[in-house]
């Protein structure tokens, strides 16, 4: 007969395990589940949980990648418990980039990565980011410019450095995903740079590096020596 998980033991729902031993006890189905709040009729929160988990690799990066509407396609998760894994995820996501925020200065490709990666490594389709720094390489701001392809037509160096004169920003370092997984470059992501770096000769703005963003990878073009 199905228990609802209220008629569990105080130790093992996930509410009260999380009061009594902390977060860091917790199952990333148990945490998931005090999210839903609530299961259906026939399965707890929890087991709605895991079957969430199971259907995606048990990979809380596999399930980040997941729409509103994707996350609705499992029994038992309405539109309120969607928008509400959904938006626990995007707090962890924001998270790690204020960590990497703090840091302020820009010394190396890896500053760079750490930067942008969680912001970029669950899109599913291609996106354009710059970073604009200051004269001491010190972060003025982090900016989209493109989502949904990449390519000279629709990523306008125009555009970056209208954001980058506005900002007043003395270098820019550019970046974009590869949701394929695969950091290295293409034909074009290599003369869009080149077309992007001539821009920012004449507009007396540097371009220090563009990162590509692959799956859990990257590729610098600096650190290549193609800058």
């Amino acid at each position: 007969m199905h228990q609802s998980i209220k008629q569990w033991s105080a130790g093992d729902q996930p509410r009260e395990k999380l009061i009594l031993m902390g977060s860091k006890s917790l199952s990333e189905a148990e945490l998931i589940a005090i999210l839903m709040r609530a299961g259906t009729r026939n399965k707890s929160a929890l087991d709605v949980a895991k079957e969430l988990l199971t259907q995606n690799d048990n990979s809380i990066a596999a399930l980040a990648k997941l729409s509103v509407h994707e996350l609705m396609k499992i029994k038992g998760i309405g539109e309120a418990k969607a928008v509400s894994i959904a938006a626990a995820l995007e707090l962890g996501r924001r998270r790690v980039t204020e960590s990497a925020m703090q840091k302020g200065q820009i010394t190396s490709s890896l500053d760079a990565y750490d930067l942008l990666h969680s912001r970029m490594r669950d899109l599913t389709q291609e996106a354009f980011w710059i970073i604009l720094l200051d004269r001491r390489s010190k972060v003025i701001s982090i900016e989209e410019i493109h989502v949904g392809g990449m390519s000279a037509m629709v990523v306008d160096p125009k555009v970056i450095f209208q954001r980058a004169l506005e900002r007043r920003a003395c270098s820019v370092i550019l970046s974009h995903n590869h949701p394929s997984g695969a950091p290295s470059p293409s034909i074009e992501d290599i003369r869009l740079t080149e077309k992007i770096k001539s821009g920012g000769n004449f507009m007396d703005i540097k371009v220090l590096d563009h990162i590509i963003i692959g799956e859990g990878s990257y590729y610098s073009f600096a650190d290549e020596g193609k800058l």
